[in-house]
């Protein structure tokens, strides 16, 4: 993966591009976050040692908001660009190698977590109604906290579809989809959801790349189906282990 810091002549804006076409793991399920994010970290750590301020180590500089500045006197700061102009660049290229390393492979490196998830069965009806979830997940340096738990209690609200809801139906004499639209296909909606609280344990984990960052993905929906059935199995004894959970199944 390889970052470039890219400024044009007469303009006070920079920007970030990533050269998708560099030898790498594919960009794709829970990677989409970690290797563009090391190739604009090692990208910014050059453009920090090239371009330090006057009079100041490189080590001593750090880059924020297109600014490089004193890290013990935030007040004295240069922009990125004029520092770039005035050494006769406008463009700095970066490659990070995001190939797994033998020490990574030493490690499970991916993002982890576990599911709490609290039912109520009605005995009668054998309606299932989940109460409570609490999402617990470790997936390194969280960069944007809002857009994580946002990821998160959707990953909660798909799994508890996947457990009571969502079927598909197909018939079998001509192979076609039922229930191929969103009247007929359930899928869960603001009154089949309550409580869900997400926590992140942050990690340092420098392993899996220089900034500790791993995807999330789809983390947040796996294990709350095996959750929900294992709650539904300690209130009511009944194994369940075809999903959806239907009431009949429970009767």
């Amino acid at each position: 993966m390889k970052a470039t810091y890219r400024t044009e002549p007469h303009n006070s804006d920079f920007a970030i591009v990533l050269d998708r076409a560099q030898p790498d793991p594919a960009t794709a399920k829970s990677t989409a976050r970690g290797n563009p994010v090391a190739a604009m970290q090692t990208a910014a750590v050059k453009v920090e040692a090239q371009y330090h301020i006057p009079i100041a180590r490189a080590a001593d500089v750090e880059m924020l908001d297109g600014l490089l500045r004193l890290k013990s006197n935030p007040s004295r700061s240069i922009v990125i660009t004029d520092v770039m102009r005035r050494n006769g660049t406008n463009e700095i290229t970066e490659t990070y190698d995001s190939t797994p390393s033998p020490e990574r492979a030493k490690y499970a490196s991916l993002a982890h977590g576990a599911q709490f998830v609290e039912v109520k069965v009605d005995p009668d009806l054998g309606t299932v109604k989940v109460t409570r979830v609490i999402e617990v997940t470790a997936c390194g340096k969280i960069l944007n906290p809002l857009a994580s738990h946002s990821q998160e209690i959707g990953g909660v609200v798909w799994g508890i579809g996947m457990a009571l809801e969502e079927a598909t139906e197909i018939d079998h004499r001509y192979g076609r989809i039922m229930n191929a639209n969103l009247q007929h296909y359930h899928v869960p909606v603001n009154a089949d959801i309550h409580s869900i609280e997400t926590i992140f344990v942050e990690e340092d984990d420098t392993i899996v790349n220089p900034l500790g960052v791993k995807g999330m993905g789809e983390l947040g929906m796996v294990g709350i189906p095996a959750a929900i059935a294992n709650a539904i199995f300690h209130a009511t004894g009944k194994r369940v282990r075809d999903l959806p959970i239907t009431p009949e199944k429970l009767m």
